[in-house]
Formats: C-alpha cells, sequence, structure tokens
C-alpha cells in the first residue's frame, strides 16, 4: 500500500495565535513547524514541499456551509455528498497544488504527479487515527473529461482534460468530522506569509459557530430552456446509429444531447448542490468550482471504489420514468427488467466492466441478473460488482481502466469513440467523463458525471444520453433525456 507523505516533529514554530476550535494553537503551531521544515526541504531539493495539519472537528458539523461561507472570489472549491452512504459529506476550498494530464495517459500521469509531489510531504499520520472518516488528510479532489484531450469548446474554455487539486482546506463528515489544512512552501516561499494565509483561511471557515445543516432555498424569478440543437436532430442521430448497429458495425453507442438554461439572476452553484442533494439522496451530488464556472450533479453511477485491495463499481444501463402511483411505478418497472432491448443494453456494459477490471483482480464477483434501483423520477437496471485487485493499483489509474464504460461511451470504444462526437455534433466536456477524489493512499472514487450542468452566472448547459441499440425507437429515446433532464432543470431552474 502506498503512503506517499510522512510526519515529522514541528520545530521552532512562531508565537502562535489563538485561532478556533479544531485548529487551535496546538494545530497552529504543528503545522508552523512543519512549514519551516518544508521550507528547508524545497530550497534542498529545489522544487515545492506539502505540509498539512489534520484536526478532529464535531461531528454534526456541514462541511460545505463552512466553505460556502469562506469562498471568496474565483476561489476553487469543490462538495460531495452522499446521504444514503452513512451521509458523507467532503467540501474542500483553495488549491495548495494542482496536477493536470492530458493525452492516452493522462490517468497514469495523474497518478504519478500526486505521488511525485507528495514524495516528501509532511503531514500527519492517519494510522493513528482510526476513525477518521475516509477522505480525511491530504485529498485530491478532481477528475476528467470524456475524451483524452482537452476539452475545445467555449463553454468549457476553464477545464482540462483531466485534473486534481490538493486544497488548501478540507472538511470530511461520515459520524466523525476531520479538517486538513495543507500549503505548499516553494524555494522563495516565506514561512510568515504561508502562516499568514492559514489564518486568515481558518477566521474565513468560522469554524467556532455552528452554522447549522444548510437547506435548499428555492429561488424566484423567470428561467428558459432551449436545446442547442433541435429535437429533430437527436432522433436523426439515434435513426442512422440504429441502422449501423443492424448493419454490424458496432454493437452498442450513447448519444446525448444538451440544453441551456437561462434565468434573469445568476444561478447559486451552493444552493443548486443542496438541491440535488436533498432531490437525490441516493445519488452522489458533486460540484467542482473553478474561476467562473462550477460543474454539478447529481451521479447515479458508480464508477470504481478503492479501499486497499477490494474494488467496486455498478453497471447502470437501461431506464425508465418512474409512474406517478405505485401501481404505475411497478408496472413500469416490470417493462424495464423484461425489456429486451434494455437487457441486451445492459449486458453489455456488464460485459465489458467484467472483463476489463478482471485483468487485474485475483477474483471479480457480479450479480447473476440486474436489479432494479428507482431514483426520484427515473429507474434503472443495475449490477454491482466486487473485485478483488491482485495489487492495489491507484484509484485514478482503475477509473482510467473503466472509462468510459458502454454506459456513456458504447461497445467497440475504438470504434464508436469517432462515430459519438459526429452523431452529436457537440463536445462534450466533462460531461459523462468522471469526478471523485483520491487519498495518499491512492483510496477513493470516482462517479460518472451524469444529470449534471455546467454553471456559469445567469445561465447553465445540461447534458442528458441514452445507450442505443439496433431497435431503439428515436422517439423513446428523446423522451428519455427529457426525463433525465428533469433532474438537474428543476433545481437550477430555482437556484
Amino acid at each position: 500500500m502506498a503512503f506517499w507523505g510522512r510526519s515529522r516533529r514541528a520545530s521552532g514554530p512562531s508565537a502562535s495565535p489563538e485561532l478556533s476550535q479544531g485548529f487551535d494553537a496546538a494545530a497552529y503551531a504543528r503545522l508552523a513547524g512543519r512549514t519551516e521544515d518544508a521550507l528547508r526541504l524545497a530550497r534542498a531539493r529545489g522544487r515545492g514541499v506539502i505540509a498539512s495539519v489534520t484536526v478532529a472537528l464535531p461531528a454534526g458539523i456541514d462541511p460545505l456551509a463552512h466553505v460556502e461561507v469562506a469562498h471568496e472570489g474565483d476561489e476553487r472549491w469543490s462538495g460531495f455528498a452522499q446521504p444514503a452512504r452513512g451521509d458523507f459529506s467532503m467540501a474542500t476550498l483553495g488549491a495548495a497544488a494542482v496536477v493536470s494530464a492530458a493525452g492516452p495517459r493522462r490517468f497514469e500521469d495523474l497518478a504519478a504527479g500526486c505521488g511525485h509531489l507528495l514524495e516528501a510531504a509532511l503531514i500527519d499520520d492517519l494510522f493513528d487515527d482510526p476513525d477518521a472518516p475516509s477522505g480525511s488528510g491530504v485529498v485530491w479532489i478532481g477528475g476528467f473529461a470524456f475524451l483524452d484531450d482537452r476539452p475545445t469548446a467555449d463553454v468549457w474554455r476553464e477545464s482540462l482534460a483531466a485534473e486534481l487539486v490538493l486544497p488548501r482546506a478540507s472538511i470530511v463528515r461520515r459520524q466523525t468530522a476531520r479538517l486538513t489544512l495543507s500549503v505548499q512552501m516553494a524555494p522563495d516561499s516565506t514561512v510568515a506569509d504561508e502562516l499568514a494565509q492559514v489564518e486568515s483561511l481558518v477566521e474565513r471557515l468560522r469554524l467556532d459557530e455552528d452554522l447549522g445543516a444548510q437547506v435548499f432555498s428555492p429561488g424566484s424569478g423567470e428561467a428558459s430552456v432551449t436545446s442547442v440543437a433541435p429535437p429533430e436532430h437527436f432522433e436523426r442521430a439515434v435513426q442512422e446509429a440504429s441502422k449501423e448497429i443492424q448493419e454490424g458495425v458496432y454493437e452498442k453507442i450513447v448519444l446525448a444531447r444538451e440544453v441551456n438554461l437561462r434565468r434573469d439572476a445568476a444561478i447559486d452553484p451552493f444552493n443548486a448542490v443542496r438541491g440535488l442533494k436533498e432531490s437525490f439522496p441516493e445519488c452522489t451530488t458533486f460540484a467542482i468550482g473553478r474561476a467562473e464556472s462550477c460543474f454539478v450533479g447529481a451521479s447515479p453511477e458508480l464508477l470504481i471504489r478503492r479501499e486497499g485491495r477490494r474494488a467496486s463499481t455498478m453497471a447502470l444501463a437501461g431506464s425508465m420514468r418512474r409512474g406517478a402511483d405505485p401501481e404505475t411505478d411497478a408496472h413500469l418497472g416490470a417493462q424495464l427488467m423484461m425489456s429486451d432491448k434494455n437487457r441486451e443494453e445492459h449486458a453489455i456494459v456488464v460485459e465489458r466492466i467484467e472483463r476489463t477490471l478482471g485483468r487485474y483482480s485475483a477474483w471479480i464477483a457480479a450479480g447473476e441478473s440486474p436489479e432494479l434501483v428507482k431514483f426520484k423520477n427515473i429507474q434503472h437496471l443495475a449490477t454491482p460488482i466486487r473485485a478483488q485487485l491482485t495489487e492495489p493499483r491507484p484509484v485514478i489509474e482503475l477509473a482510467g481502466f473503466l472509462h468510459p464504460t458502454p454506459a456513456v461511451g458504447g461497445e467497440p470504444w475504438d470504434y464508436v469513440r469517432n462515430r459519438i462526437k459526429a452523431l452529436e455534433g457537440f463536445d462534450r466536456g466533462w460531461y459523462a467523463g468522471g469526478v471523485g477524489w483520491t487519498d495518499l493512499f491512492e483510496d477513493g472514487e470516482f462517479h460518472v458525471a451524469l444529470r449534471s450542468a455546467l454553471i456559469e452566472g445567469p445561465q447553465a448547459r445540461l447534458f442528458a444520453g441514452c445507450g442505443i441499440v439496433g431497435d431503439s425507437d428515436p422517439a423513446a429515446e428523446l423522451a428519455e433525456t427529457e426525463t433525465k433532464l428533469q433532474a438537474v432543470l428543476p433545481v437550477l431552474s430555482q437556484s
């Protein structure tokens, strides 16, 4: 198991102020000593060195609320929430370090870049803190675009092909809560300046205050929604793809469309995240904020989770709307379970995941038949898949092995990757890519960036797609995209 950092005893800290609950004078002294040690090490090595401390916070803290009150200007921030998994919540602010990569080796390069930066990190040893929730300590947050290279569309101008951020502050909560503060000392850094920034950051986070659990606050005002391309364009693409599948050109392809939402006031991404969390507690709600934009969503699909040698994922393909009453809903679910079209689409995804993950596993196990999972406005066929890895490869590398699954790309991928863009006619950017986090031990999790939107000021670009097979009906697939868009549209329209 990799462990990139090591903790060192603080030496010779400057006088420490009284700061706040959790990050108190003792924690400040520990960070001050490590910052001074990191500066000496950075000068000796000729490159930056990370110093950080991790402290306990009250278990009932709302991480996103404290990041929201602290956020300033175009400062980077992120948020993840999983109410159905022990009410897990993570929120981060700022960037002590950023690692980016592009091209066919972007996942390996990300893993190597993170490891290189933390080779000499001066950190707390979390082996001494067995109650710390997953994601505690130094953690990398971010994700990657659908394709290997940087998105070219103007709407994605602030996004890279793949990027992980080591935040200056991260708060994680699940039964217990932890705060981690990190700085990067370059050879020309000054200890006083870095510690002053830490003091300012802690003050802005208002850790001494109980901000309470923040809830979604619906706003007023008008909102308009327009399809970026005519709906008929999507139907023609589905028809053409179905014909190619019938002719044996490929097995399956996923086609998406985009719509534009415009409000008469700026959309509040923090409020949007809270709205998605409340509407879809079974999903992983996420937000990646940078400069003037924020990528938000409520993903129903786990791409990969790694805990040591244990890996888990989920095949999610085949969809049906929910019914207005229990009887109708059950009938629609039964239709989905018996649908040859949806079962075929789902089986392709399961087979590819098993084949791919199996190359790196001592054993792999999937459910014998798909189960039905229900969300607020849609239900899916799902098959959980577990594996025991032959060696603990970094979770970001595992994500690269699996991405894109046929649930968002197609089969065979080498052929359909070019057909997707030709048929869709737009740049997916980070839509259907992945978002998540990885820690010091290279554990972590990444989720497929579905039910998502890119927010910028008063407008948002939303995306939804469907799996296409030989007998797909264009009108039915268009209706399915409308159902999926309804996961995010109502929330953003009121945020």
